[in-house]
């Protein structure tokens, strides 16, 4: 006679979902992911070609021959950290709206999983842990480029991921705190997208220095995060100058806004949860 089947409810271990609760919900989204790998691959991979290039070749060559060195350094250098920080905030800022309303309400699968039992907390880190994953997978794909134009020079060039990465989550962290406490779709994320993302996008420094802009629109570029990310890239992949204290204000900046961030949405989802 073969052994009876052990009841699955038996192999739950509470204490492990307390402990690696929010690693369970990685994995959930990384097998999700999975689904459209094929679309992720060839964007990380084409994406930062085809700007690099038409950046490096289109644009660098018209700003070199009228304008000559940006900062010290040619102007894809100049841009290609901002190119990979633009990049990385539009996942965010993506993967924070409407993914965590689908786990919310179109698709409930965070209620799923809190009544599996994972806490609001365990759920909420473990989105942030994939969509952290998520932008770092194509900054990466960017710096490799970076890399083969030429367009890295420092050593240090490498940790524009980490620092593009960290704005995303700046920026995404509040977005998607946002998203947690809305219950109906009505236009929010598009209005997020073309007047919050775009616009601090725009205004901070990427395409060229902050200080070109006039004084009453630099304000956007000190508030945005694409801005402070750009400008820690710049200080990695070419050591662009600033005095050492402003670089510690980007820093703590971007780790002030996604821990806020991070706090708020976890305070949201316990009580959209709880209910």
């Amino acid at each position: 006679m073969s052994a009876p089947a052990a009841d699955p409810a038996v192999l739950i271990d509470p204490a492990r979902i307390r402990r690696f609760g929010a690693l369970y919900v990685l994995e959930h989204q990384i097998r999700v992911m999975r689904n459209y790998r094929s679309s992720i691959v060839a964007t990380a991979i084409g994406t930062p070609f085809i700007y690099l290039f038409a950046f490096g070749i289109g644009i660098g060559t018209l700003v070199s021959a009228n304008a000559g060195r940006v900062d010290g350094v040619d102007y894809l250098t100049f841009v290609a950290p901002a190119l990979i920080c633009m990049s990385v905030v539009g996942i965010a800022a993506m993967e924070f709206t409407y993914p965590i309303m689908l786990g919310f309400k179109w698709n409930p699968t965070f209620v799923g999983m809190n009544a599996a039992p994972l806490s609001a907390r365990q759920i909420v880190d473990g989105v942030v842990l994939f969509v952290a994953l998520r932008m770092a997978i194509p900054a990466v794909a960017y710096y490799v480029v970076m890399a083969l134009f030429g367009a890295a020079p420092s050593a240090w060039g490498a940790g524009v991921v980490v620092t593009s990465v960290l704005a995303g989550l700046a920026i995404g962290t509040p977005i998607m705190a946002y998203a947690a406490s809305i219950t109906e779709d009505k236009g929010q994320f598009a209005v997020i997208g073309r007047v919050i993302v775009l616009p601090l996008t725009l205004f901070s420094g990427t395409m060229f220095p902050l200080e070109q802009l006039p004084w009453f629109l630099q304000w956007i570029g000190w508030l945005s995060p694409v801005w402070h990310g750009t400008e820690l890239g710049r200080q990695l992949t070419y050591g662009a100058t600033e005095p050492i204290w402003l670089t510690v204000i980007h820093v703590g900046y971007l780790v002030v806004l996604a821990i806020v961030g991070w706090r708020l949405t976890v305070r949201v989802a316990t009580r959209r949860l709880d209910r």
